[in-house]
């Protein structure tokens, strides 16, 4: 994988990788930023959830489980001095469907957490990564 970080005005700048899709990074005008894009440890925690969440929705497609939706809630402690890497990350996710199972969905979780997520892989190694999950009937 190769990716290229240009800076656009101040701490504003954009970013792309092999898929070649730009995105947008800044910081807090506090440090000179413009606020204008998401900031890059908040990209962190976002590319955690997709990571986790797409692996999900694949494995209980091969379980034919009835998933209508997914969404996931990521909540993160960063240590207080620098690097403030994550410490504490909980992520909730929120299945929507009617008959799901909790064997099936519970198995989907562990496979990705523990099996096949890269991003939970890198962020387990400075930070506690837990989760929970609700079903709601659809």
């Amino acid at each position: 994988m190769k990716a290229e970080v240009k800076q656009v005005s101040g701490l504003s700048m954009i970013g792309k990788a092999n898929s070649n899709h730009w995105t947008v990074m800044d910081g807090p005008k506090i440090f000179k930023g413009a606020e204008a894009g998401t900031r890059p440890m908040e990209l962190v925690l976002i590319a955690l959830g997709g990571c986790t969440g797409m692996d999900v929705i694949s494995l209980l497609s091969k379980r034919h489980a009835p998933l209508q939706n997914l969404e996931l809630r990521l909540e993160a402690e960063q240590a207080k001095e620098h690097p403030r890497v994550f410490t504490d990350i909980h992520i909730k996710y929120i299945f929507r469907g009617k008959g799901l199972k909790n064997e099936d969905i519970k198995w989907a979780i562990e496979a990705s957490q523990n099996k096949y997520c890269p991003a939970t892989a890198m962020l387990g190694e400075t930070a506690e990564i837990i989760y929970s999950w609700e079903i709601v009937e659809a």
